[in-house]
């Protein structure tokens, strides 16, 4: 079988301009006293995409992950003509249609209408096709009330559902998706990929970028791994999405639940975790977990606050709280040197692997994220008298005590 896309050997090149030498003021550069001062300029060349290969076979879906900055976008863009590569060359065999970002390829002066049937003549449909197919994507869009109105005044979300509708219903032979499904609500992605879902099974190509490795999982039976603008791994999406949460920088926790973090610059420096009060490289199901993270700043904090996302095995965020969501954390007086401590009176976390984020900042303001700073692994333990756990399938969090009652008669 032919394949309907060719990937092959494709490279793109950015040239990144620095200009150095000492600051110039705007009366500096008013009254020509910049020709007086040195300055001192450079380009570098910054390969967003290095050489990569594969092919697409028609009905196939095919995830593609990896980190901010690893290419992921850069190759949509390239796919759907956006912008050309520097080398390499793809080879189409269908239409495809592109949601790379809110509002790409609509025009804010036109009504809604005039959108999906200007996207449509982009794609090579004639007036007819798209009118035959007008009734479904108003109504999966859900912008019948704003058909006639310039896209300019739709809101981000109306926009993304419009822009969806029209890509996925026009039926292109590709469909490529990028990660802009995180700007709508939980309801609207549902709904997204179940019809995604139903354009794979109807024998159209599907190429979808995510940070969701179980939405990826779940429509990709194939995945290719990005890293540093090159194809690091490719196979199923059970085994390329393993090795991409392998690849993450978390550290492990030591036998003592600390972890001391690399760089004096930055104000975090070491993280330590307590289960029931005492220092463990574990945590347990239902236990009291304490999360310390030290830090040491040159400047005053009058606020400091934390922020700690815990993430499972599939990047899907579990736990996401800040301090200053919580009455009575914040510093009663200005503070340069110390610990924040969050503590969980029972841990709400089946067993497993779980990466942790951190935020940490003063008032509103963060002064240094941390991704994937460290792995917290949370035992199984048995409770009940029979041993058995709730099914993990069927909850999304652990909840050590329910009362049950027989009032028999």
């Amino acid at each position: 079988m032919t394949p309907i896309l060719e990937i092959q050997a494709v490279s793109k090149k950015f040239n990144i301009h620095h200009e150095g030498g000492p600051y110039l003021s705007l009366r500096d550069k008013i009254t020509g006293f910049a020709k007086f001062k040195s300055s001192q300029k450079s380009d570098e060349e910054f390969w967003a995409l290095k050489d990569v290969s594969f092919n697409v076979m028609p009905g196939e879906s095919i995830g593609i992950i990896g980190k901010n900055g690893a290419g992921k976008s850069t190759l949509l863009k390239i796919l759907s003509k956006i912008t050309p590569p520097s080398s390499g060359k793809i080879i189409s065999r269908g239409r495809i249609a592109s949601l790379l970002e809110v509002g790409t390829g609509f025009h804010p002066e036109l009504t809604g209408r005039e959108n999906v049937y200007l996207n449509g003549s982009i794609l090579g449909m004639r007036k007819k096709e798209i009118d035959a197919r007008f009734e479904e994507i108003v109504d999966f869009a859900g912008t019948e009330k704003f058909l006639d109105t310039p896209l300019k005044h739709y809101s981000s979300g109306m926009q993304l559902r419009l822009a969806f509708a029209v890509a996925a219903f026009l039926e292109p032979e590709i469909l490529v998706i990028d990660e802009v499904l995180a700007v709508g609500d939980a309801e609207f992605q549902k709904k997204c990929l179940g019809k995604m879902e139903d354009v794979s099974k109807s024998g159209r190509t599907i190429l979808f970028v995510s940070h969701n490795m179980s939405a990826v999982e779940s429509l990709c039976s194939k995945s290719i791994l990005l890293k540093n603008g090159q194809l690091h791994f490719s196979g199923s999406s059970t085994d390329v999405i393993q090795q991409y949460m392998n690849s993450l920088d978390s550290q492990a926790l030591d036998k003592t639940g600390v972890i001391l973090l690399d760089d004096s610059n930055k104000p975090v420096r070491k993280v330590e975790i307590l289960c029931d009060g005492k220092n463990s490289g574990t945590a347990y199901m239902g236990c009291k977990l304490e999360i310390r993270i030290y830090f040491k700043s040159d400047e005053k904090l009058d606020a400091p606050v934390l922020g700690i996302i815990l993430k499972d095995s599939q990047g899907i965020p579990m736990i996401g709280v800040n301090n200053k969501n919580y009455v009575g954390n914040l510093a009663s007086q200005p503070v340069s040197d110390g610990y924040i401590s969050m503590t969980i009176p029972y841990l709400t976390l089946f067993e497993g692997t779980y990466h942790a984020d951190i935020h940490f900042g003063n008032g509103f303001k963060d002064i240094e994220v941390l991704r994937d700073c460290f792995q917290i692994v949370v035992e199984s333990i048995s409770f009940t008298t029979s041993g058995e756990l709730p099914d993990k399938k069927l909850n999304r969090l652990f909840i050590k005590d329910i009362a049950w009652s027989l009032n028999a008669k």
